[in-house]
C-alpha cells in the first residue's frame, strides 16, 4: 500500500520524433485511467504551455511543466510531489525521447530521457510505423539501449495499416524483446487542430470533452491498459526548492484567448507566497484593478486579435494609468501588448498600448525558438536582478526595439540573443519592462558564460 503524502508510480510518453501522436496517446491514456475511476496526475516534460491545459482537461487537475534545464532537481522533486494523492502519474515527453540541447543546465539538458531517468518512470514509446514494419523494432531497439539507467517498457505502434501490418511490426518487436502494448489503427486516429505555435489551445475548442472521449474509447479499444498501469514505477526523488516569488501582493494578470501561456507552476508559486491573482480580460476592454500592486501580461496570441486590442480604448487607458505609479511587466505576447504597434499576417499595422517603442510584424515570419538564460540589468518585480531560466518561442519579426534593454540574454549554447527586452521609467514611479522569452525558474547556478 502506498503511504500518505507518497508520489505514485509513474511512466513517461515519449517518442523517436515530434509528430508521432504523442499528446494523442497520453490524453487517451489519461481519459481512460479516468474513466476507469483512477486518479491521474499529469506532467509535460519541457517548456511547452499549450498540452498542459489539455492534460487538465483530461485529468480534471493541473498538469505541471518539469523541465531540467530549466529546474534543479530539488524543484523538480517540489513539483512532482503535487502528484500525492494520485493513483499513476503519466508525464509527456517533448520531441523525441533524448532530444536536448547541446550543454546540461540545472539537472539536464531539457531532454525527456532527464526527466525519466531523475524520477525513474519507465518510458513508453509511440512508434509512428506507417511506411515501415520489422524496422520499427530496430528504431526502439535503439531507444532502449542508448542511455544507461533508462527503462523502455514498451511500445505503442500508431498509424497502423492492417492486421498484416501489425502482425509484422510484432514480429520485429518480439525479437528484439520488447512489449507491444497497444496498436493503433491508421484510420481511426483522433485529431487535434493546430496553428503555428502547436496545437489550438484547449479553452479554444467547444468539442473538446467530446474529443476527449473519443480519444479515452480510442485509447482502451487498441491497448493494454492493465498491463500499461502495472510497468509504472519510480516517483522516488525527494527534494525542496523555494518556490519562485510573486511579483507583487496583488497581481492584475491578462487572461483570455489573446493573454494565456502562463506555466501553472508560476500561478501556485505566486499564490503559495501569499499572493492573490485578479484576472482581467483586454480583449473585453477591461482594464487591470486599481487596487493591484503589480500587473503582469502573459504571453499568447496577441496577433489573432490585434484589431480587438487596438480597439480596447478602456484597456489601454487603464494600463497606462497604472503603469504610471506601479509596474507593468509582459511576456512574448504581453510584451507586444506592451509596444507601440503590431503588425498582423496581412500587413495591417495596430496600434497596441505604446508604454514602450516595441514594434513587431507577422507579416514576414520568422521563428525564435529555445532556452534563454537572462541577467536582468534592471531590477523586475518580485525577483530583483536575479539570473533566469525561461524559453522563448514565437513568430514575430522585431522591426523596432529602442528602449533600454531589460536583460543580457543568452541561448543555451552560451550565444549573445539580440532579443534582450526592454525597461522603461515612468514619470510618476511606475516601470514597463517585457522579454520574448517565458519565466520557468530563477537560476540556481550559472553555467552558461
Amino acid at each position: 500500500m502506498r503511504m500518505p503524502g507518497a508520489i505514485p508510480p509513474g511512466l513517461l510518453i515519449s517518442a523517436p520524433a515530434s509528430g508521432t501522436g504523442k499528446t494523442t496517446v497520453t490524453l487517451g491514456l489519461i481519459a481512460a485511467f479516468r474513466a476507469a475511476g483512477l486518479v491521474v496526475q499529469p506532467f509535460k516534460s519541457g517548456p511547452d504551455y499549450i498540452d498542459p491545459a489539455f492534460h487538465a482537461a483530461a485529468a480534471g487537475r493541473p498538469s505541471v511543466n518539469l523541465d531540467s534545464w530549466a529546474m534543479t532537481p530539488g524543484r523538480i522533486a517540489a513539483l512532482a510531489s503535487g502528484a500525492a494523492g494520485a493513483d499513476l502519474v503519466i508525464a509527456e515527453g517533448s520531441m523525441g525521447l533524448f532530444d536536448g540541447v547541446a550543454r546540461a543546465g540545472e539537472t539536464g539538458t531539457g531532454a525527456s530521457a532527464d526527466l525519466a531517468t531523475e524520477m525513474g518512470w519507465p518510458v513508453i514509446a509511440v512508434l509512428d510505423v506507417s511506411g515501415q514494419a520489422q524496422t520499427a523494432a530496430a528504431v526502439a531497439a535503439g531507444l532502449a539501449g542508448f542511455r544507461p539507467g533508462l527503462r523502455l517498457a514498451g511500445v505503442i505502434l500508431n498509424k497502423v495499416a492492417s492486421p498484416r501490418h501489425e502482425a509484422l511490426v510484432r514480429a520485429g518487436m518480439a525479437v528484439a524483446g520488447l512489449p507491444v502494448l497497444g496498436a493503433l489503427p491508421r484510420k481511426a486516429a483522433v485529431a487535434l487542430p493546430e496553428r503555428h505555435l502547436g496545437l489550438v489551445q484547449a479553452e479554444e475548442l467547444p468539442r473538446l470533452q467530446a474529443i476527449l472521449a473519443e480519444a479515452a474509447a480510442f485509447v482502451a479499444a487498441h491497448c493494454d491498459l492493465d498491463t500499461i498501469r502495472a510497468v509504472a514505477a519510480g516517483g522516488h526523488l525527494a527534494g525542496t526548492a523555494p518556490p519562485v516569488p510573486p511579483p507583487g501582493e496583488r497581481i492584475a494578470l491578462a487572461r483570455d484567448a489573446a493573454f494565456s501561456f502562463v506555466y501553472p507552476h508560476l500561478l501556485a508559486d505566486w499564490r503559495a507566497g501569499g499572493a492573490t491573482v485578479l484576472p482581467f480580460s483586454p480583449l473585453a476592454d477591461e482594464a487591470p484593478d486599481p487596487s493591484a500592486t503589480v500587473c503582469w501580461l502573459p504571453g499568447g496570441y496577441p496577433e489573432l486579435h490585434a484589431g480587438r486590442l487596438a480597439a480596447a480604448a478602456h484597456f489601454r487607458a487603464g494600463l497606462t494609468e497604472f503603469a504610471a505609479t506601479r509596474p507593468v511587466h509582459g511576456e512574448c505576447g504581453g510584451y507586444m501588448a506592451l509596444g507601440a504597434g503590431l503588425v498582423s499576417a496581412d500587413g495591417t499595422r495596430h496600434r497596441m498600448a505604446g508604454l514602450l517603442g516595441l514594434e513587431t510584424s507577422f507579416a514576414k515570419r520568422r521563428m525564435h525558438l529555445g532556452y534563454r538564460l537572462a541577467r536582468p540589468l534592471h531590477p523586475l518585480p518580485g525577483l530583483g536582478k536575479v539570473a533566469l531560466r525561461g524559453h522563448e518561442f514565437h513568430y514575430a519579426t522585431i522591426l523596432s526595439q529602442p528602449d533600454a534593454a531589460l536583460a543580457v540574454v543568452q541561448d543555451a549554447n552560451g550565444d549573445a540573443v539580440a532579443e534582450a527586452g526592454s525597461c522603461r521609467a515612468m514619470p510618476g514611479g511606475g516601470q514597463v519592462s517585457g522579454t520574448f522569452f517565458h519565466l520557468i525558474a530563477p537560476a540556481s547556478s550559472e553555467s552558461i558564460s
